[in-house]
């Protein structure tokens, strides 16, 4: 999906066009009596890989990036992910939310693997987010955490602008810093143009998308799923 949103009317955009999408109580007796064992707990079946959707080499996947790369963890992990999504998109909220924390704890921070994460606005609140994300600098991942985790507030805000200023004030944007980080079209362009280049290149056609050692998955991965990916490398 594309949209001509140019330097003067970004903001205004935001505000008129909506987001796509949305106990047991003791018996008191003084008797004693012998605990029952505690049952067997089972252990855990083993979840499988999810089938993956086709590859991609992963030379090219990594060359030419339109934008500086935003990556977290080691560059010599031996695991890569790549991962395409939209700042509006509920499917990477979830990711974010509830699979990125296990991942980054088991594989991340040990070694295992990184991620390396890239724009895929879907439309112009999403790219907007991803905007201010550059602008903060190296609160980048801090400003992406925050923008996922109040998604229902500015995502569907009847006032996009109203709302996402709301929360750029927090991370030290003023009313000016905030406007002309939202009026770069240099900005714009790039962000565009890391978009473009997943769908064309590598047809990333939905988010989240993720190119795990070049293996191509699509869909809010779960961290057992992800986890079966991982370890299978």
């Amino acid at each position: 999906m594309s949209f001509l949103i140019r330097r003067r009317n970004l903001l205004t955009a935001m505000a008129v066009i909506p987001a796509a999408s949305l106990i047991a109580a003791c018996n008191g007796e003084d008797k004693k009596a012998e605990a029952p064992e505690a049952p067997a707990t089972p252990d855990k079946p083993k979840v499988a890989p999810p089938p993956d959707r086709g590859s991609v080499d992963m030379d090219k996947l990594l060359a030419d990036a339109p934008m500086e790369e935003k990556i977290v963890g080691n560059a010599d992990a031996p695991v890569t992910i790549v991962e395409y999504a939209s700042m509006t998109c509920p499917h990477c909220a979830t990711f974010h939310n509830s699979t990125w924390p296990g991942i980054k704890e088991k594989y991340v921070d040990t070694g295992k693997a990184r991620l390396i994460f890239r724009e895929f606005g879907f439309d112009p609140r999403a790219e907007a987010g991803f905007m201010l994300a550059r602008c903060a600098g190296d609160n980048y991942f801090a400003m992406i955490d925050v923008l996922f985790k109040q998604q229902e507030t500015w995502s569907r805000a009847p006032d996009g602008k109203a709302a996402l200023l709301k929360i750029a004030r927090l991370a030290g944007f003023s009313q000016e810093s905030f406007e002309a980080c939202l009026t770069d079209q240099k900005l714009l362009d790039d962000v565009r143009a890391v978009k473009d280049r997943g769908a064309n290149e590598f047809g990333v056609d939905s988010t989240p998308t993720f190119f795990i050692n070049g293996k191509k998955y699509a869909g809010a991965l779960s961290v057992d799923e992800m986890s079966a990916i991982i370890d299978s490398m």
